[in-house]
């Protein structure tokens, strides 16, 4: 079975990989999660966040992003402290920033879902990589996603941040060609 060049031996890698990566995501707290956890990637390898997700699926209550937005000073010491997720004060910050403007996002968009796919007009974009190192980091639409998160005033969010995002959550698709899932991906898609 072929996958994409990036997955690793480890399991949450390749269950992430066969299961989530670049499926079309119209869940709002899922597409929260998914925020949170690519700006907490920052500068470090994805497989070290996987192993963390479930450490921080509790430390951040479901990613609930109105109770993120309300956590306390208190609340933000426990989370430098705990060793199940990355303990950065600016990461962490910026998660309780993000899920205020993510709430505000929601009112005046009726969703974040709503908000997200309109810079692709509802439809996931189909790359066709025969090379991991086709593969950009950035694109102009991800240029455009991050200049207007930055300009609704959400952290941790630059082009290379969104572009990862975006991936995952199935805006693009940058299976490899030669990937099992890259078909699969266009099927899920048309449903």
């Amino acid at each position: 079975m072929n996958r994409c060049d990036w997955v690793g031996t480890g399991q949450n890698e390749i269950e992430y990989h066969d299961k989530e990566w670049g499926v079309p995501v119209h869940d709002d707290r899922l597409l929260f999660e998914m925020l949170i956890l690519e700006g907490a990637q920052a500068g470090l390898s994805w497989s070290t966040i996987l192993n963390k997700r479930k450490g921080y699926i509790k430390a951040f209550d479901g990613f609930d992003p109105l109770k993120i937005s309300e956590y306390r000073e208190e609340k933000i010491q426990e989370l430098l402290l705990n060793k199940e997720i990355v303990r950065n004060k600016l990461k962490i910050r910026a998660a309780k920033e993000n899920a205020r403007r993510f709430l505000e996002v929601q009112y005046h968009y009726g969703s974040f879902d709503s908000y997200l796919w309109s810079f692709v007009d509802g439809n996931p974009k189909n790359n066709s990589w025969k090379e991991i190192s086709s593969v950009p980091v950035s694109s102009k639409l991800s240029d455009k996603l991050s200049t207007d998160l930055k300009k609704k005033g959400f952290k941790f969010v630059g082009t290379t941040i969104c572009y990862s995002y975006m991936q995952a959550i199935g805006m693009i698709n940058d299976h490899l060609t030669s990937c099992f899932r890259y078909e699969e991906i266009i099927e899920l898609q048309k449903k």
